[in-house]
């Protein structure tokens, strides 16, 4: 692909896919896992305008019930889901997606002596802006370290999963 010098090379290559550079379901929910406070902030005067409830926290552990379970609390404490078979469920698959990826396919922590310290974001809301028709979403980012339960011996790792509620 040829681009004009000067040119804003994502958007390029976003335009040429498809891609829009607005905001989206999943890129609020990854960007806010990977944010510091004063990005988050910004973040969140773009983000709630636009119709996406956004919510981040902290969960490690080696025992991945435990990672299920702290994003499923927060989640309905904080009033993402109800307590119904659907939205249950489209939370569950999210939090399954994400978590596929940080563990490249590998479902287990412990069981495999692997241990995981993450951050991780809800964020509920249209799959892309403006995009009222298609219902709503919910998202869920991890961002953080999985490795030996010993210091020194973990690597980065990221994941995303979305469903439609």
């Amino acid at each position: 692909m040829s681009v004009a010098a000067g040119a804003n090379l994502p958007t390029e290559i976003g335009r040429k896919y498809g891609y829009s550079s607005m905001m989206s379901l999943g890129k609020i929910a990854v960007l806010s896992v990977l944010q510091t406070e004063p990005e988050e902030v910004k973040l969140l005067d773009q983000s709630l305008p636009s119709g996406y409830k956004v919510y981040k926290s902290k969960v490690g552990s080696m025992d991945s019930a435990k990672i299920f379970a702290a994003i499923e609390t927060a989640a309905k404490r904080e009033g993402f889901i109800s307590s119904n078979y659907r939205e249950e469920h489209a939370l569950y698959h999210s939090i399954l997606e994400a978590y596929h990826g940080i563990c490249r396919g590998n479902a287990g922590l412990g069981n495999v002596l692997r241990s995981a310290g993450l951050l991780y974001s809800i964020v509920r809301g249209p799959r892309t802006v403006g995009c009222a028709d298609d219902g709503e979403w919910i998202a869920v980012a991890l961002y953080g370290y999985m490795g030996a339960p010993m210091k020194g011996f973990e690597h980065e790792v990221l994941g995303l999963g979305m469903n439609p509620i």
